[in-house]
């Protein structure tokens, strides 16, 4: 996995407890704990004694800043904080690299040292970062313990697949540190959106000429993907139904990719059962060749001279549909508009019975389609208008988010979040 795709995924800073065991993959502590301390985390670390093989405590308490615990009974330790104050102090506990034999002894509750005691006293949520022989991971012991520490809230994340230090091939990799502190900012941020399943559409839809051609737009699924990551950053249940785009699945996103308006329209039809709001960003192609060829048209076959002519047919209005069964559900559209920005936005506002409408001028510099800024104007029912600057599309999702949480609780009376009729 790299960096890029956890840049923008700051979430709140927090103290932050990590426990290393003895892995090989402990070689990345230092590395993770860079990460943490960079993102504003106020860090501690423990380590195993077998961890102590793989990573000197100088190292790790010079980048942290605190003094790194190893032993349950030491007296001098114990005087500067105990073991229970530690397990208290922590606002999460990241367990990187997480072996098989301590996810073994987390599974069955033991406390025979500092780490596995600090993990069963602690009431922080816990992160457990596999890492060990593919063969490890896949036995049916390491699978079993797995399933108990998931019914008791342990959140994962890995193990990745690829080159393992023993030479095997397959899973076991640990995650990389800058994944792991963009999880931690995750799970520290207030979850003001849990108790909600956001559905998002993003990027263009391909429709088939012949095998080889198709029509499609420029929409590169940044917003979509920017609006994904962060409501699944606020804690919500997030699907990203997504257009043929080389974007990388946001953390915390269960993500269905398409390619068809058709297609597009099957999934989202599918994931609105459950849906409670529904932010449709793609673009979504208005038509589509009538009768696609089932061979490239090659232009030898045709007269000298001669052009293509293609029949095209409407498409489904997806947010239309959408609109007529919304229900209890927050619907918000998106207009990318060339003139008449906020006339055109009321109008499909209308048009679609969406709660909010979000328009971009697409001929503004700097801003719309295949670039990493935005700037919009937020439409909704009764004339309301609000014109945002040129903002990152993660911010632009921000915004738009904090006005899906306001128009939530207004209709819920400031009470948390239910399900939508469906």
């Amino acid at each position: 996995m790299g960096s890029d795709r956890f840049a923008s995924l700051k979430g709140r800073a927090g103290r932050v407890l990590l426990a290393v065991s003895g892995g090989i993959a402990a070689y990345k502590a230092p590395e993770l704990v860079r990460a943490l301390v960079k993102g504003g985390h106020n860090v501690r670390c423990t380590l195993t004694p077998a961890a102590e093989r793989f990573v000197s405590p100088l190292v790790l308490s010079t980048l942290c800043g605190a003094r790194v615990r190893s032993a349950l009974f030491d007296s001098t330790e114990e005087g500067e904080i105990d073991h229970i104050a530690l397990a208290d102090w922590a606002e999460l506990v990241i367990v990187a690299p997480a072996t098989a034999h301590l996810l073994a002894r987390m599974a069955h509750g033991l406390a025979d040292d500092l780490t596995t005691t600090l993990l069963l006293a602690t009431r922080a949520p816990v992160l457990a970062v596999p890492a060990m022989n593919v063969n490890m991971w896949r036995h049916p012991a390491t699978q079993q313990n797995l399933v108990l520490l998931r019914e008791r809230g342990v959140r994962f994340l890995g193990p990745e697949a690829g080159e393992l230090a023993c030479g095997w091939e397959g899973e076991g990799r640990m995650s990389e540190p800058s994944a792991i502190a963009a999880m931690a900012g995750l799970l520290l941020t207030p979850p003001t959106l849990a108790g909600e399943v956001l559905l998002v559409t993003a990027g263009g839809t391909r429709e088939a000429i012949d095998p080889v051609r198709a029509i499609t737009n420029r929409s590169s699924g940044k917003m979509g993907f920017a609006i994904a990551s962060e409501a699944a950053r606020r804690g919500a249940q997030v699907v990203l139904v997504a257009g043929p785009t080389s974007l990388a699945t946001p953390l915390g996103v269960r993500r269905v990719d398409v390619e068809s308006a058709l297609e597009m329209q099957l999934a989202v039809q599918r994931e609105l059962v459950s849906a409670t709001v529904v932010i449709m960003t793609a673009a979504v192609s208005d038509f589509r060749v009538a009768k696609p060829a089932d061979r490239k048209i090659r232009k030898e076959d045709l007269p000298p001279g001669a052009g293509l002519s293609l029949e095209l047919v409407r498409n489904p209005d997806i947010l239309k549909q959408i609109g007529e069964e919304k229900g209890r559900r927050i619907v918000v559209g998106f207009a990318a508009e060339s003139h008449d920005l906020v006339e055109n936005a009321r109008k499909k506002l209308v048009a679609k019975k969406c709660d909010i409408i979000v328009a971009n001028d697409i001929t503004r510099e700097g801003s719309g389609f295949d670039v990493d800024a935005n700037a919009v104007v937020f439409v909704w029912p009764g004339g309301g208008v609000e014109e945002l600057p040129l903002l990152s599309k993660l911010e632009v999702a921000g915004r738009l988010l904090d006005h899906v949480e306001k128009l939530r609780d207004a209709r819920q009376g400031g009470a948390p979040g239910t399900k939508a009729d469906g």
